[in-house]
């Protein structure tokens, strides 16, 4: 596929980059996240959460995640709990270039669409406005392909 081929329109990051930014982030915005054990983004939020990261649900129909209290936009929760370092997006992938804005917008430094999550627009847009990239990936599966237990 392109986007792990680097044969794309918008540079995203390769093994490497995906290791330094789990290594450097702190704080992860998780798009979609949902209170559903059974959903993918219950259990890598849950992930996350365990590896030490401060992590924070942003879903309009969610009041919290794991315990988590919810937000229905970034912004929102920008707001109220401060910047994000990486925005991690369970969203279809037309959704997405809207929710690079908002990563623009709220200052954060990684846009990154989840496994089988792939926008070149919101690469784009992301990219534009400064963020690291990564697409196609899922945050879970890679802290354990790095050996990572948390940030730091």
């Amino acid at each position: 596929m392109e986007i792990h081929e680097g044969r794309g329109p918008v540079a995203i990051l390769d093994d490497e980059g995906i290791e330094r930014i789990l290594r450097a982030a702190r704080r992860i915005a998780v798009i979609g996240a949902s209170s559903n054990t059974w959903r993918p983004s219950h259990g890598v939020f849950e992930t996350l959460v365990a590896a030490g990261y401060d992590c924070v649900p942003i879903n309009p129909k969610e009041t919290a995640v794991a315990g988590v209290p919810a937000f229905a936009g970034l912004a929102e929760a920008v707001a109220a709990t401060g910047p994000f370092d990486i925005v991690d997006v369970f969203r279809r992938s037309e959704l997405c270039a809207e929710h690079a804005r908002e990563a623009v917008a709220a200052g954060a430094s990684c846009l990154w669409l989840q496994l089988g999550v792939a926008s070149w627009e919101a690469a784009r847009i992301a990219s534009e406005g400064g963020l690291s990239v990564v697409m196609d990936r899922c945050t879970a599966i890679e802290l354990h392909r790095i050996g990572r237990t948390g940030p730091g």
